[in-house]
Formats: structure tokens, sequence, C-alpha cells
């Protein structure tokens, strides 16, 4: 198996600056596992490394599509593989690095991703049954259809429903498509903090952001023809800026709102990356030392 080192937790927490200094001592390259960093043009409001930094180091990931375009999961599994075998290939270490569970779980656990191409049409017709019905529907669909899938989401999860709903419609059920084969051996690196640390962080981060030109940057990507019901621009930042540039809020408001769902989200990232978890090595970032930190990976590395 290929071997690398994953550095996740909550945004705002300091996963790039170590893991910068992690691969200069090191000898490695990073991968970004940053759902956001993936799309070009949007630099500040997803906290891209800078071009210094990339200079500095080689990093991967970052801006393979435009905003306007497409990116799902399967294709960010094949393209982090691809990434991996690349930085091995030169001797050196990867570094996965980023906050979004999905994509971090999905590259070390080895999901197999169903090989269903979305179905924009089904999307829109089960996310209106799902609003106007209650998602409680749908999921009573998925359970006659795929009893193994359903017992596997959560309920209340309308975007799992529906992709499961669209993969066992168009064939095969669901659960048959799934299943994990692990195509990595990994160590995982958790940071975290108390929650004030962590809001005081990210708080911070928002109003640098907006120091940087987080405005411009939205301003610039609408200019582009980027529109609004883009994914891409539903983002923490963009979304927010986005209902000041439509009028349909102050400036200060969008941006405590930005503060705000940052907020919320850190907190879903918990559910993801659990302090609980044993696969983890969670460490304080008020406390530890990279030096800390840098011996657990040579311990790894060796055994």
């Amino acid at each position: 198996m290929n071997s690398l080192v994953a550095i996740v937790g909550p945004t705002a927490i300091g996963k790039s600056s170590l893991a910068l200094d992690l691969s200069r001592i090191l000898d490695g390259e990073i991968i970004n596992a940053d759902s956001r960093q993936v799309y070009r043009c949007m630099d500040i409001g997803t906290a891209k490394p800078t071009p210094e930094e990339q200079a500095q180091v080689t990093h991967h990931l970052i801006d393979v599509v435009y905003p306007d375009q497409g990116f799902n999961l399967a294709l960010y599994q094949d393209k982090a593989r691809e990434a991996i075998e690349d930085i091995q290939s030169k001797g050196k270490l990867p570094l996965l690095v980023g906050g979004s569970g999905l994509y971090v779980w999905a590259l070390l656990e080895g999901w197999r991703i169903p090989p269903v191409p979305p179905d924009p049409i089904m999307r829109q017709e089960l996310d209106a049954r799902a609003r106007a019905e209650g998602v409680e529907t749908l999921y009573e669909e998925l359970r006659q259809l795929d009893p193994a899938a359903a017992q596997r989401i959560d309920p209340r999860n309308a975007r799992r429903i529906i992709r499961a709903l669209e993969v066992s419609r168009q064939g095969s059920p669901f659960s048959q498509l799934q299943g994990k084969e692990a195509f990595v051996n990994s160590i995982v690196i958790g940071l975290t903090t108390d929650r004030t640390d962590l809001y005081q962080r990210i708080d911070s981060r928002v109003d640098r952001m907006v120091e940087n030109g987080l405005l411009a940057e939205v301003e610039q990507l609408v200019a582009k023809g980027y529109g609004f019901d883009l994914p891409s621009m539903s983002g923490l930042g963009y979304k927010q800026i986005g209902m000041f540039l439509q009028g349909k809020t102050d400036l200060p408001a969008a941006i405590q709102q930005i503060k705000f769902h940052t907020h919320r989200f850190a907190r879903h990232q918990y559910n993801w990356f659990r302090l609980q978890d044993k696969r983890i090595h969670w460490f304080d970032i008020r406390e530890v030392t990279k030096q800390t930190v840098q011996d657990l990976i040579k311990r790894f590395s060796a055994n």
C-alpha cells in the first residue's frame, strides 16, 4: 500500500500551516482535502494557500475546475489517488490536508463510489417532493427499494436519501454498489482546541478575508458570469457576500452571518472527525509542538 499522513480538524484550526512545516521537514507534498479549494478564481473565501506557499511546497487538487464546472466525490477520489502515486513515485511523503470529512474518509477508507452519474431532473423532482411532502416520504420510498441502504442513512439527511434513490432507481440497489477497500496506509493527525478559542480564530480569519478583498473577489466572480445559483457560489462567505451584493442585507450583517455559519460548520466537522475516534491522533493546538507531531509521523513511517 501507499502511505500518507492526513491532517484533519475544524476550519481555521491551523491545518495548512502545520502541513507546510511538516512538508518542508519531511520532504512531502500536500494533497488538498477541502471541497471548495478545487475551484479556480475562489482564493480568499476558501482560505486557499497563497501563491508563495504553493511555490514553497507542491500542492495537488487545488484549482482543478472553474466555478461553473461540476466536481464530485468520485472525481476527487480518482485524482487524489493519482496524486498519491505521483508523490510516492518521487520518494516523497503525501500529506492529505483539509476539513471536508467526506473527501478524507472516502480516500482513506477506499470507498467504492456507485458509478451512476447524477440525474439533475430526477434530483429536482425528489428535492421538490422533500420540500412539499417531507423528507420522511423519500426515506420510506428508499426503505421499500433498498432496506439495507435506508438502515445506514440518517432519515433526516435529504441529500444522501436523494442520492440513494437516484442510484437505486437507475439499476442496482445503492447498498450493493457501496463498499470499502483501503487504498492507503495512513496515520491521521487531528488538531483541536476549545470552542471559545476556535470561534475567536474563525472570527479573526473572516475579518482578514474581508480586509484582503473578499468583497472584490465575489464581485469579480459575478462579473465573469458566475451566478449565485451555482453550487460553488453557495459556499461560506460567497453566499453571504452575494446577499449583500443583491441588496438583501448590509455588509456588517453579511460578515456576521459568515462568522455565525462558519461556527456552525466547525461543529458539523466534529461529526466527521470525532474526538472519540481512536483512528485519529488528537492534539490540542495550544499545547502541542511540531516536534511531537513529527516524532509520531517518523515512528509511523519506521513501522
